[in-house]
């Protein structure tokens, strides 16, 4: 008896306490996005595909996956086990292997690390969508994720497919980041609101 009670409490407590831990995540991803932003339109901004990454464009570029591969092993830990969080251990490797390819990709050409940007925004966008729509009957609130996912499929593909047109500058990464900070600052508005109507 004692067993299942502490066994009841504990399942009570991580289902209060994700939807909070999730808030907290996500307004730390929305700083995160607007100061990258900041920092790629006051350095980068005029940089084009054929051009070569200056070291503050290189080191911009390799953080922005790095950093969404920590936040994902953060929100893994909130999120709890089952089929999400396989999609986030997947997402977590996916960040792994795309800062790797940036790493790479910064030797070349902008061009080039718009190309490894597209294909990773397409990819995590992918799985993003899977997690949301799975976690929406636990978290609930999950709306803005499937739209942020979404758009991040279409951007991705956009990204990389015209990642060697002479017009495609990290301008166009920025503009990616923005609405991905505005979706999550809209989802913390969401879980928010969620939070306070199960507390009546």
């Amino acid at each position: 008896m004692t067993q299942t009670t502490t066994v009841t409490s504990t399942t009570s407590t991580m289902a209060a306490t994700t939807p909070s831990g999730l808030r907290s995540l996500h307004l730390i991803r929305v700083v995160f996005s607007l100061t990258w932003v900041a920092l790629v339109l006051t350095t980068s901004a005029s940089l084009v595909s054929t051009d070569s990454p200056s070291v503050i464009a290189a080191v911009l570029l390799v953080v922005y996956p790095l950093w969404d591969a920590i936040a994902t092993l953060l929100e893994r830990r909130l999120a709890g086990t089952g089929s999400a969080n396989r999609a986030s251990t997947v997402n977590l490797g996916l960040g792994l292997v795309t800062t790797a390819g940036m790493i790479i990709a910064v030797f070349s050409t902008i061009g080039t690390a718009l190309l490894v940007f597209g294909v990773w925004a397409l990819l995590s966008g992918a799985i993003q969508l899977v997690v949301a729509l799975r976690r929406r009957r636990t978290v609930g609130a999950q709306w803005p994720m499937v739209i942020s996912g979404g758009q991040s499929v279409l951007a991705g593909a956009t990204i990389a497919a015209t990642s060697t047109s002479a017009t495609s500058s990290l301008s166009t990464v920025a503009g990616y980041s923005a609405f991905g900070a505005f979706w999550f600052l809209v989802s913390v508005i969401a879980l928010s609101i969620r939070s306070r109507r199960e507390e009546r």
